[in-house]
């Protein structure tokens, strides 16, 4: 449950904010008390939720950005402080899917794509926030990662590649700005059931079908419960964490295997 003020004081930028779980993470910060600056690529999905977010009561503001840009990535930065003047929080949830391929199949501009969005991005967004962090006096910042970091697949290299980099990216923030009081750590989360995450087997109910199975509590995860764990990684208590990742994934790295319709753990 959201602690209506736990969060009180705290700005967040959320790039990815325009898809279900930006969007719910934006909802879950600002319920908490945090202002909120939506960012995407997109600029009407980033305006949507913003939207939603000042219907509940929140405060909020959007901007579109590409996060493979780094003149875009500035100005989302420079929104966020116009809006409410300084920055503690930053949560990097933008993110692309390439297709399925092996490297004989991929294209280079394929595997560049996912590099300059998965993980470069992140990289640009914290060089432009974290000086307005450090000013604060300290902040959080979020990278949202996969349990696919954890684990390969095949035929999705370029994904599984950056979200691992992703996480090591992540321990080395952590070690680099801890002298400047600003905690960094990375939620890996399970198949969560998204529009997106389930196109790829032909929509959310066949995703149930297929993928909650292979989690030890038989579902899929909701954006609802990634929101959760980043309002706590952004909040004071977390206070005593950083460098971690947080697997929010439904025991899916631990067991690597299938559910039966009985309940029953079969490992692959």
């Amino acid at each position: 449950m959201a602690s209506e003020n736990r969060l009180a004081g705290q700005v967040a930028l959320i790039t990815g904010g325009g898809g279900e779980i930006g969007t719910a993470i934006a909802l879950r910060l600002a319920s908490e008390g945090s202002g909120v600056v939506i960012g995407d690529l997109d600029p009407q999905k980033a305006e949507e939720t913003a939207q939603k977010v000042i219907a509940q009561g929140g405060r909020a503001s959007s901007t579109g950005v590409d996060v493979s840009d780094p003149l875009a990535c500035e100005a989302a930065v420079a929104v966020a402080m116009k809006s409410f003047q300084k920055l503690t929080t930053l949560v990097n949830v933008a993110a692309t899917v390439i297709p399925d391929g092996t490297v004989e199949t991929l294209s280079l501009e394929q595997w560049n794509k996912a590099l300059s969005v998965n993980l470069t991005g992140a990289f640009l967004m914290c060089k432009y926030g974290v000086p307005h962090m450090r000013a604060a006096g300290g902040g959080a910042i979020i990278n949202i990662a996969s349990q696919l970091g954890h684990m390969g697949v095949q035929g999705r290299s370029p994904y599984c590649t950056t979200k691992a980099a992703l996480i090591f990216f992540t321990k080395i923030l952590a070690q680099d700005h801890a002298h400047d009081n600003i905690r960094a750590n990375s939620i890996s989360p399970g198949f969560i059931l998204t529009e997106r995450s389930s196109k790829r087997v032909g929509g959310k109910d066949k995703a149930r079908v297929i993928n909650g199975p292979r989690h030890l509590l038989n579902r899929p995860g909701e954006p609802e419960e990634i929101a959760a764990g980043a309002a706590f990684l952004a909040s004071s208590d977390a206070s005593f964490i950083t460098g971690t990742d947080l697997l929010i994934d439904g025991g899916y790295v631990t067991f690597k295997g299938r559910m039966t319709p009985e309940g029953k753990a079969v490992m692959l």
